[in-house]
């Protein structure tokens, strides 16, 4: 009789312990063909929480020593964006696949390092970019698929986040968030960019308006940009990690979205519910698949079997590293947007 649950395929080691570490390790642990065998960080304190939480047998000091000694199949980096160029390039040395947290690198410059170094090394490089895979933005895209709404016209996405303001602003989570230069479109705005070229096509223009509201940090907190894409439909993202949303979970889709379309538009409450709307006829609520479990409709989870799926397939990741260069040429456009006040094509 076959076993239902296979043996663990994929061997991998982890770097890091912070707040967004307890998503990732979570998700690997419900993906049969995983087995997380080591973690280092630099406070052990905070890796042996996660090797109990999470069953993970082996604590490295240093980072080195565990990807020689372990010979993991993919390396899993979930450290601050200022190291990702050093250990990548110590896992493509190693031969392992790579998947690493954005951002990716302090600059554009850096982050194409890392990339050609994957690709020069050969081996397989992905940036765990998860709102994409969302399930309202993956539902969205089969809707657009389809033909269900016509051909998008402007999407807007209202988000709220309310985490920002006061003097101890981020502390309790992502302390390192107020030392950020570039806070809103560097760590956060990203992701969206990622999921509109997602939904929409390639960004041929931007203009963007950043302000900070918050003087305790130093980054910007708010900001609306808008996006021109090839296709001719356009954009409007009005972000601000300052004012507070009027939902419980704010977190949970991080806004509320619009999608006007040629046949009618599409319309996405804070709690994921969503709506289509046909020309000329009545408002309808429209059923999909989604769960409040991990982080944001368990994109964690979803980001990671794919992943996961493509190392074992050969497939392309949706995220490789080449494709998301293309997300981070948009994120300097924007800065470079605001600091002329002139449209700047990425």
């Amino acid at each position: 009789m076959q076993d239902s649950c296979p043996e663990p395929a994929l061997k991998a080691v982890a770097i890091g312990a912070g707040y967004f570490s307890g998503f990732q390790y979570e998700a690997w642990n419900r993906i049969p063909e995983v087995t997380v065998a080591a973690i280092s960080n630099r406070t052990e304190s905070k890796a042996r929480q996660k090797m109990a939480e999470f069953s993970i047998p082996r604590f490295y000091a240093d980072w080195r020593e565990m990807i020689d000694r372990e010979r993991p199949d993919f390396v899993d980096i979930i450290t601050p964006p200022e190291t990702h160029a050093e250990i990548c390039a110590q896992a493509a040395l190693a031969g392992a696949a790579i998947v690493c947290q954005k951002p990716l690198a302090p600059t554009l410059d850096e982050s194409r390092r890392i990339v050609e170094n994957a690709r020069d090394a050969g081996v397989r490089f992905m940036v765990h970019e998860n709102f994409r895979w969302q399930p309202w933005h993956r539902e969205i895209k089969r809707i657009l698929r389809t033909g269900g709404i016509g051909s998008p016209i402007h999407l807007y996405f209202r988000m709220r986040t309310g985490d920002g303001w006061g003097e101890d602003a981020y502390l309790s989570r992502q302390p390192f968030f107020r030392d950020y230069p570039r806070l809103l479109v560097y760590e956060t705005a990203v992701h969206f960019i990622d999921t509109f070229r997602y939904l929409l096509g390639e960004i041929v223009e931007v203009y963007a308006k950043l302000r900070r509201l918050n003087p305790v940090i130093r980054g910007e907190d708010a900001g609306q940009i808008l996006f021109s894409f090839a296709s001719g439909a356009t954009a409007v993202l009005d972000a601000n990690r300052y004012n507070e949303a009027e939902v419980e979970s704010p977190r949970f889709t991080f806004g509320e979205l619009r999608l006007d379309a040629t046949r009618g538009h599409l319309a996405m409450a804070a709690d994921s519910s969503m709506r289509i709307k046909l020309l000329g006829e009545p408002m309808r609520a429209h059923d999909y698949t989604r769960a409040d479990i991990n982080f944001a409709g368990d994109c964690v989870y979803s980001v990671q079997r794919h992943f996961v799926d493509c190392l074992l397939s050969g497939e392309a990741f949706e995220s490789h590293g080449e494709d998301y260069l293309r997300t981070l040429s948009v994120v300097d456009a924007v800065y470079e947007s605001a600091d002329t006040g002139c449209a700047v094509r990425p």
